[in-house]
């Protein structure tokens, strides 16, 4: 037994082939349907990712509803992979809550920092590092990442995926009711299985990509 089996990790190979077996897919098979359980590993692989400062920023709205999939499609200069998947998971940046004086913000850093003085020393750094950074930037990026580890763990048991980044937003909160002032919409991921054989992975060699100094 290695070390990686001995520790109840998965192998190498085996995360590379499923990295590999991800790709943006173009069109779902409308037929197919995701089960519920497996929406919900999904969606806790993006609720386990890390955040910064522990925030969370990610929210989701899984779309299954064929007139909201379409209106969505429409916001999304009418990409065929939305109507067709099995499912969208709609991800949202916090906006409103983020804000240092905010309920949320108290919840979560006492939880990091439970002592008086943790916590006013966390929330004082907090204040002066958004000073700094574009706060809805800063709040879709965290998103980001969820979305990947939700593709990741969608491609590990065989569901295909792809990220739509290129939306209309105002459409995007009109056909889903989203509070423009709480949220903002950073990015959507239809889900399902594909309906087309996957392209060949086009990638650089590491080689082109790494620097070690």
């Amino acid at each position: 037994m290695d070390n990686d089996e001995a520790n109840g990790a998965i192998a190498r190979e085996q995360l590379l082939k499923v990295l590999s077996f991800r790709h943006a897919c173009k069109l779902f098979d409308a037929a197919r349907s995701v089960a519920r359980e497996d929406i919900d590993f999904i969606l806790q692989a993006g609720r386990l990712s890390p955040s910064s400062l522990g925030l969370e920023h990610w929210r989701f709205i899984v779309v299954q509803d064929p007139a909201l999939k379409l209106a969505l499609q429409a916001a999304c200069q009418d990409q065929a992979q939305l109507g067709s998947a099995s499912a969208i998971i709609v991800v949202l940046a916090l906006k409103a809550d983020l804000d240092p004086d905010s309920e949320y913000v108290a919840t979560v850093f006492h939880g990091l920092a439970p002592t008086g003085a943790a916590f006013r020393s966390l929330l004082a750094f907090y204040r002066r590092y958004l000073k700094g950074v574009d706060r809805v930037w800063w709040s879709v990026a965290q998103c980001h990442i969820a979305a990947a580890n939700m593709m990741t763990a969608a491609a590990a048991i065989g569901i295909d995926s792809c990220p739509i980044g290129g939306f209309d937003p105002q459409r995007v909160r009109r056909a889903l009711g989203i509070d423009d002032a709480k949220f903002e919409v950073a990015l959507l991921l239809p889900i399902g299985y594909r309906a087309e054989p996957q392209p060949p992975l086009r990638r650089l060699p590491l080689s082109d990509l790494v620097k070690y100094r």
